[in-house]
């Protein structure tokens, strides 16, 4: 008589263990985390830093670019150098009207007007020049870092062929 209350009790304790094993078993979803928004990251200000662009000789034939970007965050960016364009005939440097070239300071859209043969407006340009100092205060990135383009094209008229020696950089 003492086996028959243990049979009955059988069902119920196997399904409690299911159920147990059941529950135990399911996986449970880690709290979501809050992503936080691109405005509510916090990144390290360039504000005191300096950054070298371009620090070389080049010939151009047509036109050279050299892009460059100004981090997020740079309040007041400012763009500064210099660059003398010379003509090399019989082994001697020229720099005189015949090696002028155009300089320009464009931004993403100006520069995909200039690619595209389209006149259009430059943050910065010196036409025809041969000697040319820069200084150019530049938009604040705020919150995405700003890409930007010096792009040199030589002069029509002039020598088919110019070097050219450019120094800049860009103050955050």
């Amino acid at each position: 008589m003492n086996e028959e209350p243990r049979i009955r009790l059988l069902p119920f304790f196997l399904v409690a263990v299911l159920a147990f094993a059941a529950t135990a078993c399911q996986k449970q979803k880690p709290p979501a985390e809050d992503v936080p928004l691109p405005v509510d990251r916090v990144a390290p200000s360039p504000v005191g830093t300096s950054q070298t662009i371009l620090h070389k000789t080049f010939t151009v034939s047509t036109s050279v670019n050299f892009p460059f970007d100004v981090p997020t965050h740079a309040a007041m960016p400012h763009l500064h150098g210099n660059y003398r364009s010379f003509v090399k005939q019989l082994g001697v440097q020229s720099n005189d009207e015949s090696a002028n070239v155009d300089f320009l300071v464009l931004n993403e859209d100006q520069y995909a007007d200039f690619v595209h043969g389209r006149a259009g407006e430059a943050l910065f340009s010196a036409d025809a020049s041969h000697d040319q100092e820069v200084n150019v205060s530049l938009p604040a990135s705020q919150n995405r870092p700003r890409k930007y383009y010096l792009v040199f094209r030589n002069t029509p008229g002039g020598e088919a062929k110019k070097l050219v020696k450019a120094d800049f950089a860009v103050d955050f």
